[in-house]
């Protein structure tokens, strides 16, 4: 299936999520319309090369023209879409700019497939309880809406009553003063009078039992929204921080906070229309009609000062834009985004509501360690919230907050003892709400955030972010939990482990892979794994971490689809191949390079004695000049004098080609275009010389600063457009890898 055909397939929040993506960047009908089209083209390519950009634009159009030329035969131009308008707009935006378009939807195609497996993976795992539980309060809710107005009803009818008797009773006598002859009809009149009054009576008994009974039924839900729904929510929202594949929509729960609000507001105004005629319209009961009114109104208030005050929630957690997979980490200095949004989306309350961010309020009162690091931010940045908004809810971005470190007043006393990426910060978010007279103090939250002062330092962060909200809810926001980290348990780490390969490239860790990793972490029977082990003493995490941006770098398709079995030890590899065809090969990560490694071991049985091989592992640099499947259908070993590719299954039997083959495309970024006379033209490949089995394993990288790194990673991926390097950059560097012995090289031939 089409992937907008099956996102069109999706329910309305994920939906409403996917409507986001396009929002100010690129219209959402030009994405329907020309979906077929948009998905054959190659965007991730084109985002990066011009050409490629031009050529994919004068697809669309010339697509456009097709379907237009299709619909004016069908006489249909009314009826269809305004192919013109789309054909206007993509000239208009990227005629000069093909390669913005590109970059635009590239990103865009990525970010629907994460909705996609989001969304499959909850189909596999829904709860059919969840959902019963869901739709059975929404039924509630709509009861209730629907009793108010069956109250207003009886409200207005009351009121009519009212009216007819106060007219009698008032005009009544001055009509037997003109007319003697009605004189012996006043009995009767006023007969009729006290019928009325006692009808007007048992409506007026009947109309209050039914708000006290509409105000139970409203409390329950309330309590069930508060307790059970908002908690869930946020705690879906705090998984899905960390990589958990869920939905974090709101457009239920804002639903039915919006609805209950209106009931209960409602209710309010029906209790002052009750006093209103209760003093317009005069009778016997009115001190003790009153006082049972002002009795509900006590009861009602509470009720809407709770709902509302606990309305406001934080949609999105701060963010930077370079690190929109992992929120949370904040850098001095660096803008970062934060959404909240109120639930009770009324039209009454747009533009009544005026959030002010302000910075660990609560870590700056309490008496944690704390105290010695404080920050504020560098601008005062306060919102209103509006619904001219994607969803029409009433809510606000913070595109543009910073943070900047004050100088502490106080030394010594207050010195933390936690180290900077287990130092844990709130945000929070303040309003007023003045209406109908009331005053409500409104306010949020963020969940805990790490500040950074180096980009080396995310990797330890993100691990303090995981950990802590593996242990802690919004609820428990204990943030003091470093001083003394309880351990995970294993079944909760191998799960959050999984969510972080599933976020970075659509597949989590099988249980083989997980098996592998709990020898590495679990300390004892116990199946636990303590902080230490997992982030400081043998940096498990930095490992692990290292892999994950190997594999969204440079791995993502052969990760995805399965190729790369990962986790798996030397020996165990040994194990797996021993017994299989000569040149069955199996992919995995290097245990030795704590930078990030990856390596294939084979089988050679060519000989009497069968012998695995691996090869020494290819880092993050060498996989920016040659890609894993170039590298593997390129490979040749020399053994006794024999040159051969000895890679020749891919375990447990898949052939080579079969695999890699479609991976290699036909415009090879590192074989050269250039065509000079007197020269043999040439491509990168990767070479072995006689192999000594079992290879001593390789030495460990030293540790880099994370920034280096990326510019490092930049400078080696810098290659001319047709794949060949310029000629100061081509020699130093393959020199230095032609001088290795007896481990794969790259060379030109």
């Amino acid at each position: 299936m089409a992937q907008w055909q099956e996102l069109l397939s999706l329910d309305s929040g994920l939906q409403s999520s996917v409507s986001q993506l396009y929002e100010g960047k690129f219209p959402r009908d030009i994405r329907h319309w020309l979906s077929t089209c948009i998905e054959s083209q190659d965007w991730d390519s084109a985002a990066v090369d011009e050409n490629k950009a031009v050529i994919c634009l004068q697809a669309l159009l010339q697509h456009l023209e097709e379907q237009r030329n299709i619909m004016l035969q069908g006489k249909n131009i009314l009826l269809g879409p305004d192919f013109s308008w789309m054909n206007n707009y993509l000239l208009m935006h990227f005629k000069n700019e093909p390669v913005k378009m590109a970059m635009i939807l590239s990103e865009c195609l990525k970010e629907e497939r994460k909705i996609l497996a989001s969304a499959n993976s909850a189909k596999g795992c829904s709860n059919p309880v969840m959902l019963l539980k869901w739709r059975e309060l929404d039924n509630r809710i709509t009861d209730l809406k629907q009793r108010v107005l069956e109250i207003k009803k009886q409200t207005k009818i009351l009121e009519s009553l009212n009216e007819k008797l106060d007219f009698i009773q008032k005009t009544w006598p001055s009509t037997v003063e003109q007319n003697t002859g009605l004189a012996e009809s006043k009995a009767v009149v006023e007969q009729g009078c006290f019928k009325q009054m006692a009808v007007i009576q048992q409506r007026k008994q009947f109309v209050l039992e039914q708000l006290v009974s509409i105000l139970n039924q409203a409390s329950k839900i309330e309590e069930t929204l508060l307790e059970e729904e908002l908690p869930e929510w946020k705690r879906r929202n705090q998984l899905a921080c960390i990589g958990c594949p869920t939905d974090t929509s709101l457009d239920l729960l804002q639903k039915w906070f919006t609805d209950v609000t209106e009931v209960l507001l409602g209710v309010y105004e029906l209790l002052q229309k009750l006093q209103e005629q209760s003093n317009a319209y005069s009778n016997n009961d009115t001190s003790s009609f009153s006082a049972s009114i002002a009795e509900i109104k006590e009861f009602t208030q509470p009720l809407i000062t709770k709902l509302i005050e606990n309305a406001l929630v934080v949609e999105k957690q701060p963010f930077m834009q370079n690190l929109t997979h992992r929120p949370l980490i904040l850098k001095i200095g660096v803008r970062f985004t934060v959404t909240v949004r109120f639930l009770a989306n009324l039209p009454d309350f747009k533009f009544l509501l005026k959030v002010k961010p302000g910075f660990s309020r609560d870590v700056e009162e309490s008496n944690t360690t704390n105290g010695s690091r404080l920050f504020e931010f560098t601008r005062n940045d306060s919102k209103v919230l509006d619904v001219d908004t994607p969803g029409g809810g009433l809510m606000a971005e913070f595109a543009h907050m910073s943070l900047k470190e004050k100088k502490s007043k106080s030394k010594g006393a207050n010195e933390s003892y936690l180290g900077v990426t287990e130092d844990l910060h709130l945000i929070r978010f303040e309003t007023v709400l003045y209406h109908n007279g009331q005053t409500y103090n409104i306010n949020a939250r963020s969940l805990p955030v790490v500040i950074i002062t180096s980009s080396s330092q995310v990797p330890s962060a993100w691990a303090s972010i995981m950990w802590w909200n593996m242990h802690c809810t919004s609820k428990s926001m204990n943030l003091s939990l470093f001083l003394e980290p309880p351990p995970l348990p294993w079944q909760h780490l191998s799960q959050l482990l999984s969510w972080q390969f599933l976020s970075a490239a659509q597949r989590g860790l099988d249980e083989d892979q997980l098996s592998m990793l709990k020898e590495k972490l679990v300390d004892g029977h116990n199946d636990v794994v303590h902080w230490n082990r997992f982030s400081k003493d043998e940096s498990a995490w930095i490992w692990i971490d290292a892999i994950l941006t190997l594999i969204k770098k440079h791995l993502a398709d052969l990760w995805r689809d399965g190729h790369i079995m990962g986790f798996v030890s030397r020996q165990r590899a040994k194990l797996l191949l021993q017994g299989k065809p000569n040149g069955t090969f199996l992919i995995r990560f290097s245990e030795s390079v704590k930078g990030g490694a990856i390596t294939f071991s084979w089988v050679d049985s060519s000989t009497e004695e069968t012998h695995v091989h691996a090869v020494e592992p290819y880092t993050k640099q060498e996989l920016s000049l040659l890609s894993l499947p170039h590298v593997i259908t390129r490979y040749s070993l020399t053994m006794r004098g024999k040159t051969t590719n000895p890679l020749i299954y891919l375990y447990p039997d898949i052939p080579r080609d079969l695999v890699f083959e479609k991976y290699c495309k036909e415009s090879d970024p590192l074989a050269t275009k250039m065509k000079i006379k007197g020269y043999i033209k040439r491509i990168l490949t990767v070479s072995s010389n006689d192999p000594t089995p079992p290879p001593s394993p390789p030495t460990e990288m030293p540790e880099m600063d994370f920034e280096l790194t990326e510019i490092l990673d930049d400078f080696l991926g810098i290659f001319e457009s047709d794949g060949g390097f310029s000629p100061c950059q081509e020699t130093p560097y393959l020199d230095a890898l032609m001088s290795q012995d007896d481990t794969d090289n790259i060379s030109m031939q």
